[in-house]
């Protein structure tokens, strides 16, 4: 059974919280990704995404060289377990309405999976997520549903 563990990045790219959004945006481009995990002391507590920068930063017209990351991150973390099959993390990620899942053991992160990672494990993936969507499981993320819609329908 595939499990979490042989999908997820374990090279996690993370901010401080107390970091100005700018620093936040400056990694993501450095990068070329979507999200940066929060971290506080060393322990990740957030998740900062493109997202959030549009809708709290951007959207607002904020200043994010005054603002810390800590104000526009996503918390508390939800995050997943080293352990989880993929058919479980597709559950979870579709019931917490989530696109990218930090996984974290003891308090100390070892990695990320993302929806897009998953789709990547294909035909898998295609069966397991027509198999959830015969249960009437919770919508996906708008975003998300294109995808689902390609591989699935």
């Amino acid at each position: 059974m595939l499990k979490v563990e042989n999908i997820m990045v374990e090279d996690v790219v993370t901010v401080e919280a107390d970091e100005v959004a700018t620093k936040a945006v400056e990694l993501m481009n450095k990068h070329e990704i979507g999200c940066l995990i929060v971290t506080k002391h060393g322990k990740p507590i957030g998740i900062v995404t493109e997202r959030d920068l549009l809708k709290r930063v951007l959207a607002k017209s904020k200043k994010p060289a005054k603002l810390k990351i800590w104000q526009i991150m996503s918390a508390p973390l939800i995050f997943g377990d080293l352990d989880m099959d993929i058919e479980d993390t597709i559950k979870f990620m579709l019931k917490m309405k989530i696109k990218k899942l930090p996984i974290v053991k003891s308090g100390k992160l070892l990695g990320l999976v993302t929806l897009t990672d998953i789709v990547r494990f294909q035909p898998q993936i295609v069966s397991i997520l027509k198999k959830l969507s015969a249960f009437g499981l919770p919508s996906p993320p708008k975003r998300l549903q294109k995808v689902i819609d390609y591989y699935v329908i």
